[in-house]
């Protein structure tokens, strides 16, 4: 029968980490909010900075004077917190993953430490790559392809038709003539269906650019190899194929930039694998616990 004493001091393990998980995550959560009201006082500058390539092909479509609308009283509200949350999220993360990084540290030996904390830099840095050429390649490219089946100048010279009555009788205006083409269809575009695009490119391309730290974080714990992930590459180009179409807009250049770039980072990541795997080889072999000679007889007695 147990010692009740044996078991108190079981469960006191298991409680100081239930407080030391309590306490990263309230420091965590408190950063959060934090960044949260941070990012809400520039959330308006924000906004107009992730719009930006709607604008730019608004106006290389006759737009003077782009403009998007809001159709509930708290929608527009609703669109600053939602950029409040993730650009807040973005600022705390280093808070966060600092907190993570204490929680998880004392369970590690050194050498997992080493290899640890190198991954959990790269990772916010690869994420802000991703977004950045979603920002700036994929979304314009994107825009420019949704915006072109749309009649936008018709829009501003059918409300300068409507507005002639109001103008001063000394003022020339180029009135519209009347056409028989049918009905117009124009863009009026809404401000949370036009962030909810811009928002997904960015949290898509951020994940892929993901792809050559999990690859060969996988690689140091040994769960990947290069020459495994070499051997199913025709499978890989397959998945990427349809990511690229999955993610994108119908648009062959756009879903071609992005196979291009992920299939990229999938050889990177190889390259990346192999570089750790002679890592680890030079490091046994320095140990002693790899033989060369060993392995020349092996080849030479594998079957040609």
């Amino acid at each position: 029968m147990s010692n009740p004493e044996e078991i108190d001091e079981s469960t006191a393990p298991l409680i100081e980490h239930l407080a030391e998980l309590r306490t990263r995550l309230i420091r965590s959560v408190l950063a959060l909010l934090v960044g949260v009201v941070l990012a809400f006082t520039v959330a308006e500058p924000i906004l107009q900075f992730l719009m930006a390539p709607i604008e730019e092909t608004l106006r290389a479509m006759g737009d003077p004077s782009p403009t998007l609308q809001y159709t509930s009283p708290q929608e527009y509200l609703f669109v600053l917190f939602r950029i409040s949350f993730v650009f807040g999220f973005a600022l705390a993360f280093p808070v966060i993953g600092f907190q993570m990084w204490r929680f998880v540290a004392p369970g590690l030996y050194k050498s997992e430490k080493g290899a640890f904390l190198p991954f959990l830099i790269a990772s916010p840095l690869m994420f802000i790559a991703g977004a950045s050429f979603a920002q700036f390649v994929v979304t314009p490219l994107a825009m420019q392809f949704f915006l072109g089946f749309v009649d936008v100048s018709s829009v501003f010279a059918n409300l300068l038709g409507a507005a002639t009555g109001e103008l001063p009788v000394d003022v020339e205006v180029l009135i519209v003539p009347e056409t028989a083409e049918g009905v117009k269809i124009t863009f009026f575009g809404k401000v949370n269906e036009s962030l909810d695009i811009t928002l997904k490119f960015i949290m898509a391309f951020g994940l892929c650019f993901q792809l050559p730290v999990l690859l060969t974080l996988m690689g140091k714990a040994g769960l990947v190899s290069a020459e495994g992930l070499g051997s199913v590459r025709k499978y890989a180009v397959v998945a990427i194929l349809v990511l690229a179409a999955l993610v994108t807009p119908p648009d062959v250049i756009t879903q071609v930039i992005l196979f291009v770039v992920v299939y990229g980072l999938y050889e990177v990541s190889i390259f990346l694998v192999g570089r750790v795997e002679k890592k680890r080889e030079d490091q046994l072999r320095a140990d002693g616990y790899y033989d060369d000679e060993d392995e020349d007889l092996a080849q030479q007695e594998e079957p040609k």
